[in-house]
């Protein structure tokens, strides 16, 4: 087959997945975990065949016109240069690996048919975002993704809680959506095309009439998507949805969409230095509003997802200094130890019973209940904190090396000033992410008291699944001298300077916190047992998450290092900085507000006007039923009446006349 062949198969075959899913998911049940993982796997399989035959070279292109517009036409294209090939094995491998772990966490789940068959119709939708060379039919992908993610964060829908993540999740980011359409048609009016090397070469040309707004409008739309600030807050409740959601979500797609998107059209984006100003201080906030929030979390998926929040921060940074290699490089890295973290994070609450790191706190030999899940996870963390040699290590340091090129006037790409934002905020962060890290190690595996509940070993499918992903984990970053050719030719190794202060920095800030949790543990009183639920022994891990939604929250733990070193701090940062209370009182209490004052007015004003209609007619129909008699003697009394009064009244209007 040819590569382009194969390149339509690779989207094509999770859909059809999908589609099979729905199906057969009542008649055949017995094909839903095939159908679920197989045209996964043979996609990501199809994914490194088509990056090999790419091979960092000349861009795959290929297209078909869609439909005939009349104006701007939409064409069926693939767009496939070194950043799509690798991006689309990433996200086909997350994806399979979240489908296998998957059949073993809701293996008896009623509703796993069409959860199943949603997770390949978002794997599906993201590797379209990935490979399309049209931005209309990218925009197809990017759409479906936020229709899925409502569905799936909402999995658990008989709790409150998903039923508000997943409606949160679909408001934010349309909200986001709205701006980002309106872009995207300034821009193809602007270039005369939605394809997208015909955007980039109207770019070159300098084609574009208004680039700072056309930038700013998109920057909304991936503000949304990637969950940054201000548009962030939905992907910390969207931890309502299933473990293996949240891996997809966080690691591989829907987050991962803006920041590919602006990579891709990162021209577009440098052809305004506001819009990349504007860029290097939204991720600057995010980067360490997230990183405070994420060490006064209790709620140990609220951690990561703040975590990942972080993350999306350090890529949003890369590109605002113009380095879309870097941005990428750590996107991939990220989503391997990100999709890791999650799905261990997944066997510790089964085993826990509980999502409380404050619980767990409580609880003894939870490493020897999950043992897989403890060691996996401590590499993913190790990589989160970006110690060497594993794989964030390198991608971190890429992204400082990049800020400090800008910062110190070695590239012109962006503003000097977005690059001392971005170095900045990136050490700091770093420092944070470390202290966090080791937060969530010593309070999830450190714990003393009683003993964790017993329920067996995890199933094949979900451990296996954590060692598959711990070697990227582990070694990826090792590859960077290797994947030049993919990242424009550009080297991605860092330098002296910034791999000694990021490790230095990164080091001082687990230190920091293993001393203050050592001195708290001394200090404290003998734990009592946790107070978290226990499952049944023969639990299924979906059930046991969803149970812990509602759970009521345990006592604070004494010997947690988060609010020693947030210090007052702690309380703003455990809520997310009140960023949705002052959304609530500025956007969502007006809305509700003018909505109450329509009802009422469409309930008691207009209403009452056709109330009012039917109810004159009413009487009307009335009178002329109680004038009907049958008696012919009072017809020709009324018919005398009526003749006598207009009789008089014509003889007045003629006096009144004269």
């Amino acid at each position: 087959m040819t590569t382009t062949t194969l390149a339509v198969l690779v989207p094509l075959l999770p859909f059809l997945g999908s589609v099979a899913g729905l199906l057969l998911g009542r008649k055949a049940p017995g094909f839903v975990r095939p159908l679920a993982v197989l045209p996964a796997l043979v996609a990501a399989a199809l994914a490194a065949v088509v990056a090999v035959r790419q091979g960092g070279g000349p861009t795959i292109e290929a297209s078909t016109q869609l439909t005939p517009t009349g104006s701007v036409p939409i064409d069926l294209a693939l767009y496939i240069d070194g950043f799509a090939a690798l991006v689309a094995v990433v996200v086909a491998v997350v994806a399979t690996c979240v489908q296998i772990y998957s059949t073993g966490y809701l293996r008896d789940d009623p509703r796993y048919p069409s959860y199943a068959a949603l997770v390949s119709l978002f794997t599906s939708a993201m590797l379209l975002v990935v490979y399309s060379g049209d931005l209309m039919v990218l925009l197809v992908g990017w759409e479906i993704m936020g229709i899925c993610s409502y569905f799936l964060v909402g999995h658990y829908w008989e709790t409150p809680e998903a039923r508000a993540a997943s409606l949160k999740a679909f408001l934010v980011t349309k909200l986001g959506d709205v701006p980002f359409l309106i872009g995207l048609f300034a821009l193809a009016t602007d270039a005369g095309t939605f394809r997208i090397d015909g955007i980039l070469g109207a770019v070159a040309a300098g084609g574009l009439d208004h680039p700072t707004l056309v930038a700013l409008l998109l920057l909304a739309g991936v503000a949304g998507k990637s969950a940054q600030f201000p548009l962030h807050t939905w992907l910390p409740d969207a931890m309502a949805g299933p473990t293996p959601v949240s891996a997809l979500i966080h690691a591989a797609t829907m987050v991962a969409a803006g920041i590919y998107f602006v990579a891709r059209l990162l021209p577009v984006f440098a052809s305004s230095a506001a819009a990349l100003t504007v860029l290097a201080v939204m991720a600057a906030v995010t980067m360490v509003g997230s990183g405070l929030a994420a060490l006064a979390q209790d709620d140990i998926k609220r951690v990561l997802a703040y975590s990942t929040i972080g993350q999306l921060g350090y890529m949003a940074g890369a590109l605002a200094v113009g380095d879309r290699g870097a941005a990428v490089f750590h996107l991939m890295s990220h989503g391997a130890f990100k999709a890791l973290l999650f799905l261990a994070a997944g066997a510790v609450i089964h085993a826990a019973g509980t999502n409380s790191l404050s619980a767990m706190s409580r609880m003894s030999s939870l490493t020897k209940r999950v043992p897989d899940a403890y060691w996996t996870m401590t590499v993913a963390l190790l990589a989160l904190a970006a110690l060497p040699p594993f794989a964030g290590f390198f991608s971190k340091e890429a992204v400082l090396v990049a800020a400090e090129h800008t910062a110190l006037g070695d590239r012109t790409v962006a503003p000097a000033a977005a690059g001392w934002a971005v170095l900045v905020a990136g050490l700091l962060t770093a420092l944070l992410t470390a202290a966090y890290a080791m937060r969530l190690w010593l309070l999830a595996f450190r714990g003393r008291g009683a003993e964790a509940p017993d329920h067996g070993r995890q199933p094949i499918a979900m451990t296996s699944v954590l060692w598959v992903l711990a070697i990227p984990s582990l070694g990826f970053g090792l590859s960077v001298t290797y994947l030049d050719d993919w990242f424009d030719r550009h080297a991605l190794t860092p330098t002296v300077t910034t791999a000694v202060l990021g490790t230095g920095i990164a080091v001082i800030g687990a230190a920091v916190t293993y001393a203050v949790w050592r001195t708290l543990a001394t200090k404290a009183p003998a734990k009592v047992p946790a107070a978290a639920h226990v499952a049944h022994p023969d639990a299924e891990a979906g059930k046991v998450e969803a149970e812990a939604l509602h759970l009521p929250h345990p006592a604070e733990d004494p010997t947690d290092p988060g609010r020693a070193l947030l210090g007052p701090l702690h309380r703003p940062a455990a809520a997310g900085f009140h960023v949705d209370v002052l959304y609530s009182a500025v956007f969502v209490r007006p809305v509700l507000a003018a909505a109450s004052l329509v009802r009422f007015l469409d309930r008691e004003v207009v209403d009452t006007y056709v109330r009012g209609a039917g109810t004159g007619t009413q009487w009307l129909g009335w009178l002329v039923r109680r004038a009907q008699t049958g008696n012919v003697q009072t017809y020709l009394s009324a018919l005398l009446a009526g003749s006598v009064v207009l009789a008089i009244a014509a003889v007045l209007v003629a006096v009144a006349g004269a």
